[in-house]
């Protein structure tokens, strides 16, 4: 990758762990609303730790939490996806230092949905550019490689706890609005980026071999070539066509744009996978 697309994820990366950062300590925290994944678990300890004297601040605890995941990621996953989602936890933590803790209102409604939607914004912007935020999305990777199955009962389960956590020590009334912010949230993300496990990208284009080339160094995924013939300009066409995941569709635009920017490429959601579907460890 140039330095000009690896500054740009890292400007993004940036971006997102600032948007994360004041939703934490601007909507978040102040109303007792849990978010989702790992920042839920680091503000649930830290809530619990307070009654005890023991002040020990979110972004602290979002960071000691994701050490141990980010080593798995960094065996399991490789070390540039990994290498970003530690970036974008260094920097939440750094920036939730520098922003004040301080509600923007005291309706816990308007919290919980600003919360999310700014959170999430900062969430899909990070993905969309092949970078994530850490915690749940290195563990999905892994779980998606290891198994092949869909991550989302695990996350569904892990943030049923946070919300029955929330419902147990804060009220339940503070448990409906985290499961409202986590709503709002995922339907954000979804918009901004695919939230889909699988997806299916078909390439119009003129130049197969040079993309098939790019696309196996790169991304180490399974093509299959259908001949094609162009149906204005009657001229033959080959069709690639590839399953990813949605860590690398970002990488697949890139990747294909680079090798022939006049190809066509159609990204569709694949609701199952059958057969072999393996992708080998990246550096």
């Amino acid at each position: 990758m140039s330095v000009y697309q690896e500054t740009k994820v890292l400007f993004i990366v940036i971006i997102g762990a600032i948007l994360n950062a004041a939703s934490l300590n601007l909507f978040l925290i102040p109303a007792n609303v849990l978010s989702g994944g790992m920042t839920g678990i680091a503000q649930l300890i830290s809530a619990l730790l307070g009654p005890a004297s023991i002040h020990i601040s979110t972004g602290i605890l979002l960071l000691l939490l994701n050490l141990p995941v980010a080593y798995a990621g960094w065996i399991k996953i490789g070390h540039r996806f990994t290498t970003y989602s530690l970036i974008s936890v260094v920097l939440t933590t750094l920036f939730m230092m520098v922003i004040p803790v301080h509600p923007l209102t005291e309706d816990i409604l308007l919290n919980a949905v600003f919360g999310g939607v700014v959170q999430a914004t900062g969430v899909g912007l990070t993905l969309k550019f092949g970078a994530s935020t850490g915690g749940m999305d290195i563990i999905a990777m892994i779980l998606s490689m290891k198994k092949d199955r869909p991550i989302g009962g695990y996350m569904f389960a892990l943030n049923a706890v946070i919300i029955l956590s929330a419902g147990f020590f804060f009220g339940w009334r503070r448990a409906l609005y985290t499961l409202l912010q986590q709503y709002v949230s995922i339907r954000v993300i979804d918009a901004i980026h695919t939230s889909y496990v699988k997806l299916t990208a078909w390439i119009v284009t003129s130049k197969a071999k040079e993309v098939q080339k790019a696309l196996y160094a790169r991304l180490d995924r399974g093509i299959t070539k259908i001949p094609a013939k162009g149906g204005f300009t009657d001229q033959n066409r080959d069709v690639l066509m590839m399953v990813i995941t949605r860590y690398e569709l970002y990488a697949l635009k890139r990747i294909v744009t680079e090798t022939d920017p006049k190809a066509f490429t159609n990204v569709v959601e694949t609701a199952a996978v059958f057969g072999l579907f393996h992708k080998k460890r990246q550096v």
